[in-house]
This record gives structure tokens, C-alpha cells and sequence, in this order.
């Protein structure tokens, strides 16, 4: 049927009217989702982002270090340095003495955590290069439960020391354990430098590292 213009036109519009009503309507819940979005990121941002560090490690208490002398290091010469650590530990510590810290012992680096008085990770850390690291042994008399390390310390003038350092395990196994770990440490390492070209090729892992192999008598 005809319909004059006018008609025609507010029927377009009465029409076109009804069409956007219903889609605000279908609309109307998405201001709901906009909305609380924003919240979600602003709680988001207020919590911690990450979380304490756990680290991987043997939980030892660290005796301290104490320079030592000579450039051929063999099968017991860090007994004296360690007994100097021991009897100075002794003397300080109470009958119950706990972990003060965490040792790490990685391909190319040992990292030393140190400890709180709740037996968490701080941020101070000593960390050893292990291509530094001059000779390492399990077996002491003063405590079979001692892992000691000769490190070569590296001063500000270029100059360089040789300084032992020494941990307390919580048994003799442990500190077994952590003499095979640093000697599988080495092993990586000394690999690593000698494809580098950092070491001789006619050198061999065995010439190198003989003073790494753990007494496991």
C-alpha cells in the first residue's frame, strides 16, 4: 500500500528507533565488564610480584676463610687452615650452632647464600668462580663433616691470594656430596674454557683436576 513520504519516513524512524534500543539493551552488561576489568590490573599491580626465592642447595654453616700459602696444592694441605676456622668456630659457637647459610654448587659458578636468623636467603651472596677454584676436598681430621675449598682471590691492585674457605655439613655424606658435585662442576668447566681455547688442548681434564677427586674412603 502507498504511503505518503512523511509517513514513510517516520515509520523509518520509529523502526530504526526500536532497532538501537534493543541493541543498548543487548549492550547494557558490557559496561559492567569494563568496569571491573580495571579493578582486576589495580589488585593486580598491589600484589607482590614475585615471591621469595627458593634456592637449590646443601644447607651448611660457613666457617669463614683464611689465607693460605704455596702454589701445588695436595692431599692435605687445607687441614691446617681448617682446623684455624674450627677452633675459632668452637670457641664462638653455643652447644646448638644452626646452617648460616646455603651452598649452590653450579657449572661455572658456587654462589654462597647467607642466611637469617629464620633460616631464609637474604640478598648478600659470595659467589666463587669455579675456574678459580685451586683444589677442594671432603677429608679432614678435625670433622669428617667439612668441605673445604682453596679459592684464588683476585684483589683490586690485579694482585692475587689464596684464601680457604670452609663449611660445616650436616654429615660426613653431605660433605662427600658437595666434593663430587665441585669436581663435576670443574669437569664442565674446564670443558667449556678448553673449547673456548681458554686452556691448552693437549691438556687433559685428569692432568688438571686430579686434586678434585673426592676421598670417599
Amino acid at each position: 500500500m502507498w504511503q505518503p513520504a512523511t509517513e514513510r519516513l517516520q515509520h523509518f524512524q520509529t523502526m530504526l528507533k526500536t532497532k538501537l534500543n534493543v541493541l543498548t539493551l543487548r549492550k547494557e552488561p558490557l559496561p559492567t565488564v569494563i568496569f571491573h576489568e580495571p579493578e582486576a590490573i589495580e589488585l593486580c599491580t598491589t600484589t607482590p610480584l614475585m615471591k621469595t626465592r627458593t634456592h637449590t642447595g646443601c644447607k651448611v654453616t660457613y666457617l669463614g676463610k683464611v689465607s693460605t700459602t704455596g702454589m701445588q696444592f695436595l692431599s692435605g694441605c687445607t687441614e691446617k687452615p681448617v682446623i684455624e676456622l674450627w677452633k675459632k668456630h668452637t670457641l664462638a659457637r653455643e652447644d646448638i650452632y644452626p646452617a648460616n647459610a646455603l651452598l649452590e654448587i653450579r657449572p661455572f659458578q658456587v654462589w654462597l647464600h647467607h642466611l637469617d636468623l629464620k633460616g631464609e636467603a637474604t640478598v648478600h651472596m659470595d659467589t666463587f668462580q669455579v675456574a678459580r677454584i685451586a683444589y677442594c676436598t671432603a677429608d679432614h681430621n678435625v670433622s669428617p663433616n667439612i668441605f673445604a675449598w682453596v679459592y684464588r682471590e683476585i684483589n683490586d691492585d690485579l694482585s692475587y691470594q689464596m684464601d680457604c674457605h670452609a663449611v660445616e655439613c650436616e654429615s660426613k655424606l653431605e660433605a662427600k656430596k658437595l666434593a663430587h658435585a665441585m669436581m663435576e662442576a670443574f669437569k664442565k668447566t674446564f670443558h667449556s674454557m678448553k673449547s673456548d681455547g681458554r686452556i691448552h688442548r693437549n691438556s687433559s681434564s685428569e692432568e688438571v683436576s686430579h686434586e678434585f677427586e673426592p676421598d670417599d674412603g
